[in-house]
Formats: C-alpha cells, sequence, structure tokens
C-alpha cells in the first residue's frame, strides 16, 4: 500500500501573505502532494505549512518549499515571539500511514544532503534523524537562535550536518527531522503576564525548572542544573504574550500523545493557573490534530461528567472542542483541523453515507446496480448495531442503575465502533461491485491484454468476496452485545434491541448471498468453497442467536 508522510515545516515568516501563498504553490506545484493545511501567526511571525505525499514527493515538496522561502525571506530584518534561526526554521517528517519512522529519517537525510549542497543552508538533524544524542533536542539546536548562529557554528560541536559550516545571514539555518505526530497546542489564559504564563509553563513541560535554593541555583555533581521535574511526559513549553489576542498563551508541543494526551496537558495548565489564581479560558491548537486525540478528549470529559461515552465520533468531537475551549480565539473546524477528515477530503468522499436517507433510498431504487444487496446490508447491520448502543446509553443513565454505568458505557462505545466499522463498509461494497465492472472494461485486444485483465478480474471478484464477508462477520459481532441489551438493558427498550436484532439476521443473511453469488466466478473453486463454508457458518450461527434471542423478547413483552 502506499506510504503517507507528513511534512510540518515551518517558516520565519507569518504576515506577508504573498509570500506564504508562493510558497503554497511551490508545494502544490509537486504531482503527488497534498497540501492540507497552512496556519500563519501574526504575533510569532511563523507559519506552519502541513501537506502529505509518498517518500519521495513528500521530500521534493519540501525542498521546492524550502527553495522558495530561500528567495523570499531575509532573517536579517525578523522579528517574532517564537524562537527561530532560520527562514524555514524546522522542517520534520511524520509517519502517517503504511510508512515507519525509518522512513522519515532517510527521507530527512535525502533532503538534508540536497539543501545544503544545492542551496548552501547549513543542515543540522534532530529528533529521530539526529547524527549525535546533543542534536537530538530541537531547542538545543537553536539555543541562541538566529542572532548566535555566526559564532556558535565555528564550534566543532555545532558543525552541520549538511552544507556549509559558514553563517548565511539571509537564510540562517535549518532543522530537518524525524519525529512521532505533534501537536502545537496553546492553552490560553486570562491574563497578560508571560512571567505568570512561564510559571505554568515550568510546571507542566517535562523539564520543569531549576531547582533554586535561597536565588541560587542548585547544582547536581556533574554540575549542571538539578530541576523539578513537570507534570507533563514528552511535553516542551514556555509562556508568552500574543498582542493578536491580547493574552498570553501556555505555548506547548506534545512530542508524544500517547505518554501525554491532549486533554491531560490541558487539565494540567487549568489546575496549574487555578492555583496560582489564574483562569484558563479556552486553548488553541496549531495545525492538524489527530481524530485519536480528539476523541480520546471527548470520553475523558464524558466520563468526568459520569456520562456514557458511547455517544457518535461527532458528538465526541463536538464535547471535545466545547471542553477544550478550542473555539476560544479562532475556529475549529474539525474537517480542516482533524488530519483524518482533511485527508479524507482531498481524496475520494464517502458517497452513500453522505447522502440524506431519501436520497439513499432513491439512488438504491434507480437503474444503476449499485448500491446493491452488499450496500444494503452493511447498512442495515449499521442500524441493528445502532439499536443496541442506543439501549445501552439509555441504561447508562437509568436513574437508580448507576452501579452499572460503566459496564452500558463500555457496551455503548463497542456498538458505536461496529456501527462506524459496517457504515464505511456500505461504500465499501459498491466499490468492490465497481472494480469488478473496472476490470471487465478492460482491452482484450491482445494475449498480453487478456492476461491481465483476467487477473484483473478474479482479484477484483475476490475482492467483492471478502467485503460481504466482512459485513457479515461485522454484523454477527453485534449480537451478543444486542443479547446482553436484551437480558440486562432498560426493559422499556427491549423491542428496540430485538429490532437490533433483526436488522443483524438481514445483514448477515444478505451479505451471505452476495458471497455466494460473487464466489461463482472465481476460478479457484477450493478457495471459493473456503469462503463460502465460512459465511454459512456465520449465517447458521445468527439464525440460531436470533430464535433464541426473539424468544427472549417476545417472553418479555
Amino acid at each position: 500500500m502506499k506510504k503517507i508522510i507528513e511534512c510540518v515545516p515551518n517558516f520565519s515568516e507569518g504576515n506577508n501573505k504573498q509570500i506564504l501563498d508562493l510558497i503554497a504553490q511551490a508545494i502544490q506545484q509537486v504531482e503527488g502532494v497534498q497540501l492540507l493545511d497552512v496556519d500563519p501567526g501574526k504575533a510569532t511571525n511563523r507559519t506552519v505549512f502541513t501537506f502529505v505525499g509518498d517518500e519521495n514527493t513528500v521530500v521534493e515538496g519540501a525542498f521546492q518549499a524550502i527553495k522558495k522561502a530561500q528567495e523570499l525571506i531575509d532573517m536579517r530584518g525578523h522579528k517574532g515571539e517564537h524562537p527561530r534561526f532560520g527562514a524555514t526554521d524546522v522542517c520534520p517528517f511524520v509517519p502517517v500511514a503504511n510508512a515507519t519512522m525509518e522512513d522519515c529519517i532517510q527521507c530527512a537525510k535525502i533532503l538534508g544532503a540536497r539543501v545544503g549542497k544545492e542551496l548552501g543552508i547549513p543542515v543540522y538533524l534532530y529528533e529521530n534523524a539526529a547524527s549525535a544524542p546533543h542534536r537530538k533536542n530541537l531547542a538545543a539546536i537553536r539555543a541562541g537562535e538566529y542572532e548566535g548562529i555566526a559564532e556558535k557554528i565555528k564550534q566543532s560541536d555545532w558543525k552541520p550536518d549538511f552544507g556549509p559550516a559558514i553563517f548565511n545571514e539571509k537564510s540562517g539555518n535549518i532543522a530537518i527531522g524525524a519525529r512521532s505526530f505533534l501537536i502545537a497546542y496553546n492553552v490560553n489564559l486570562n491574563t497578560t503576564s508571560e512571567k505568570r504564563a512561564n510559571s505554568i509553563a515550568f510546571d507542566v513541560r517535562e523539564q520543569g525548572r531549576i531547582k533554586m535554593d535561597n536565588g541560587k541555583k542548585v547544582l547536581l555533581a556533574d554540575g549542571t542544573p538539578d530541576r523539578i521535574p513537570g507534570t507533563c511526559k514528552g511535553v516542551k513549553g514556555i509562556g508568552w504574550f500574543i498582542e493578536e489576542f491580547g493574552m498570553a498563551q501556555v505555548s506547548m508541543n506534545i512530542t508524544n500523545i500517547e505518554d501525554t494526551p491532549l486533554h491531560k496537558a490541558f487539565d494540567e495548565c487549568v489546575e496549574s493557573a487555578y492555583k496560582r489564581g489564574l483562569r484558563v479560558t479556552g486553548s488553541e491548537l496549531v495545525g492538524l490534530v489527530p481524530l485519536k486525540s480528539m476523541l480520546d478528549a471527548g470520553k475523558y470529559f464524558l466520563q468526568k461528567q459520569k456520562r456514557s461515552i458511547g455517544v457518535s465520533e461527532d458528538e465526541l468531537i463536538k464535547i471535545a472542542i466545547r471542553s477544550l475551549g478550542l473555539n476560544d480565539v479562532k475556529p475549529f473546524d474539525p474537517n480542516k483541523n482533524i488530519i483524518e477528515y482533511v485527508l479524507a477530503a482531498t481524496s475520494s468522499k464517502d458517497r452513500l453515507i453522505s447522502m440524506t436517507l431519501k436520497s439513499f433510498a432513491n439512488e438504491t431504487a434507480s437503474e444503476s446496480p449499485a448500491p446493491g444487496g452488499g450496500s444494503i446490508a452493511a447498512y442495515v447491520g449499521s442500524l441493528g448495531a445502532s439499536l443496541g448502543t442506543m439501549v445501552a446509553n439509555l441504561s447508562a443513565q437509568k436513574k437508580g442503575w448507576e452501579a452499572k454505568f460503566e459496564t452500558f458505557s463500555d457496551a455503548a462505545e463497542k456498538g458505536q465502533v461496529l456501527k462506524e466499522t459496517l457504515l464505511k463498509l456500505v461504500d465499501e461494497d459498491t466499490r468492490a461491485f465497481n472494480k469488478i465492472m473496472d476490470a471487465f472494461s478492460l482491452p482484450k485486444s491482445s494475449d498480453d491484454e487478456k492476461a491481465i485483465r483476467k487477473n484483473a478480474i478474479q482479484k477484483s471478484t475476490e475482492y467483492a468476496i471478502q467485503v460481504p464477508l466482512e459485513i457479515i462477520k461485522k454484523s454477527f459481532e453485534c449480537l451478543p452485545f444486542l443479547e446482553q441489551m436484551v437480558q440486562e438493558g432498560n426493559p422499556n427498550s427491549i423491542t428496540d434491541a430485538g429490532v437490533g436484532v433483526l436488522c443483524v439476521r438481514t445483514a448477515v443473511y444478505g451479505a451471505f448471498l452476495n458471497v455466494k453469488v460473487n464466489a461463482s466466478g472465481l476460478d479457484d473453486k477450493i478457495l471459493a468453497k473456503k469462503y463460502i463454508e465460512e459465511a454459512e457458518k456465520l449465517l447458521v450461527q445468527t439464525i440460531e442467536s436470533e430464535t433464541r434471542i426473539i424468544q427472549k423478547v417476545s417472553s418479555a413483552i
């Protein structure tokens, strides 16, 4: 599968739109690159670009952007709130899909060598691409900033990895690296005091603050300052005043979202601010954020409210936005700020599940052969999961059932996952059908063309079996969950769970018919038999479960 690597160059320009547009054009002119986001900051005089591509196109896109920035940005007059030492200050590569950190390290080295040789800019490799331990931390490489380069670059410890060891007055230096997904995140305060914002940053960031004793630094045996560590692992942070917003912020880079989720960084700032007599008024995301970070935040804040976390993806995101105050200083648009949504928008959008119910019914009833039974089976299965999830959520909030809250909340979360998976399979089944049609339309004038066409037909046919088989499996997974809701859920909603079971039976049976008819077109009859037997076994189990669960529903009513 195609590798997707993200590149997030930061340019030392945040006010001149013409310059930023020209850099964007340089990136977009590289075929195979998708520019996802451009996030300028006026007070920081810095802009974060985000684009993706494979290992070759993403490097080319980065080089063209750096080259354009060298032409247009003159560091000799640059001023801004954010630490910086070059026209293109940093340029990290991040693995997104089917790519490894090693792939990103290679991208950094290839780009670094080219920038140093062709553009004459001193290059330092950092984070996972670092050539030495003391160069891993970006802050260490950038210490002294642009104004300190002339002297620092002469030191043997700070000889560039690529390019000349000479101060480039116009362009400065550049740090090129490979890292995990980083969230640039600012927490807003009800103060204009940079000093107080810094105090909160010291409480939160991993390296914390230097330990003091009667106004003097406490030193360790090796002469380095002793430190009081902060509360958030993998977080770098400083405090600053942003004139544009008229407030101070705690500005953080969250470098490991597993160790420190977005919501933890926010809440730690809230707690620190409260102790200092301050209030957090909201927060700001710079660039893109992974969907998981938003969903985890939504679940976290719902759990704090003792509410079920088994709600829709859209609702979790809304809860996260409200709880984190992400609309405080500028609008937060999930379709523009969540990386998975941006990627989906720039590629083929799921056509069917974006329709209204009426449009979907009309499309199904049209003369087009797709969507057909497979897509309908997947959709009916998703409705079965949805009904079970509804019962779980109603049960979680039932008065007097507080002791069972976690059980039903967990069940609802499981139901949401099954629902979302089956919804994705609605469009996937139609795509599988279209792949077969595309294969049959391939040319067959020569023996080579016939061989290619036959191979494509067989591959697409097998995929058209695998998709409905997956629909069967995911629908079947709903049955234990639905049976649990019939037995333990809110008795006022038992018939809803029963209808969910009937939906699942229809989904499994309908998808089974698709497996069977598509298997007839597979030349490998042994493989075809294997697929049919697997599907038939799940169908039999489904009918047995449906009979048993519906009997329980009938007895209860």
